[in-house]
């Protein structure tokens, strides 16, 4: 049980549901126009990912889920999504979709989506206002939870 807990993380749920619609979609194949148009999605994503790790890098907090934070990270993607993050991961699913010809993974997507706003999102919110107060009341009337 111990092992499943650490494994509950955003980017394995990414990678199981990935998985999953792959094992399940063996007969679909790419349309040659949606490869590029995904890939882009995949590389935006990454991009995406990577800026806002950066911003939780320069506040010296932690990034993984569930850990207790020391700072509010509002700079960077953080000014126009508070999960920028979790966005990625979903912008990652439906460009890798878009590029393999997948189409259930349409509903992995969505799965993705509330796995992330339940098993995360929530928790991370009610703890963000418990140990920053205000100044996370005042961030969260400001900006959006995803764009």
């Amino acid at each position: 049980m111990e092992l499943l807990k650490k494994l509950d993380l955003p980017p394995v749920w990414l990678i199981l549901l990935m998985a999953i619609a792959s094992a399940s979609t063996g007969f679909e194949t790419a349309i040659p126009e949606m490869i590029w148009p995904g890939r882009m999605l995949i590389i935006l994503g990454l991009l995406l990912a990577v800026w806002a790790a950066l911003a939780f890098r320069r506040a010296r907090t932690t990034i993984i889920p569930k850990e207790r934070p020391s700072a509010l990270v509002d700079t960077g993607p953080y000014r126009i999504s508070r999960n920028p993050i979790y966005l990625a991961d979903l912008v990652i699913l439906a460009g890798w979709s878009l590029s393999h010809g997948i189409l259930i993974a349409a509903v992995m997507t969505m799965t993705m989506f509330f796995v992330l706003e339940r098993r995360f999102i929530l928790g991370e919110e009610a703890v963000l206002e418990a140990d920053l107060g205000q100044p996370y009341l005042d961030y969260k009337a400001r900006v959006r939870r995803w764009i």
